[in-house]
């Protein structure tokens, strides 16, 4: 079975790699814009509309996918009812940090794996806690860390870690790429293993 990632996303990439999976990138250009405010039903739809927009694109190009799964993916993190995505400048990134600053957040990621006409989608949750962060550190980390194209305005895999005091569930998740979900859909899906 081949495997497409549709994703420009170095870090989800690399958990792939790290997997040891073979794999083609395929960048999706899907339309990211929606009133979804749920952030469940969001990375979902999301995740589903980079896996469609992958697959038609190669189909409309004579690509044969008959042995092929696509697997997109969309991270989002959300406290107080509100969804962050990446921020859009610096105003923007001191925001979401400090929102974030001294409380706990959820990181929720959306899988979709894609076979012919076969769609499945699942989700991940992790809770993240953040120790307090002053204005002035928050400025620096932004200095340093350039968060702008991570959900919440961080990583954690990055500088950030330097103020995650902890998490519940999957680390994979908050990188970008909710291995765990990812694993249990294709072995649903599919009635093999992925790794």
């Amino acid at each position: 079975m081949k495997l497409i990632l549709a994703s420009q996303s170095p870090r989800r990439k690399e958990i792939l790699t790290n997997l040891g999976l073979e794999f083609e990138v395929v960048t999706s250009d899907a339309d990211e814009s929606s009133e979804i405010t749920n952030p469940y039903a969001l990375v979902e739809e999301l995740s589903r509309r980079k896996g469609e927009t992958v697959r038609d694109h190669l189909l409309a190009r004579g690509r044969d996918l008959g042995d092929t799964v696509i697997i997109a993916s969309d991270t989002v993190v959300s406290i107080d009812g509100q969804i962050l995505g990446k921020p859009h400048d610096k105003a923007d990134a001191q925001r979401m940090l400090k929102l974030l600053s001294g409380r706990a957040h959820e990181v929720v990621s959306g899988i979709c794996l894609i076979r012919g006409d076969e769609v499945g989608v699942s989700h991940e949750i992790t809770q993240v806690v953040f120790d307090g962060m002053s204005d002035e550190t928050i400025d620096a980390y932004i200095e340093k860390a350039q968060p702008y194209d991570k959900a919440g305005a961080y990583a954690i895999q990055g500088l950030a870690s330097a103020y995650i005091s902890g998490i519940r569930g999957d680390y994979f998740n908050v990188v970008g790429l909710p291995v765990h979900a990812l694993c249990q859909l294709f072995a649903k899906m599919f009635k093999e293993n992925l790794l």
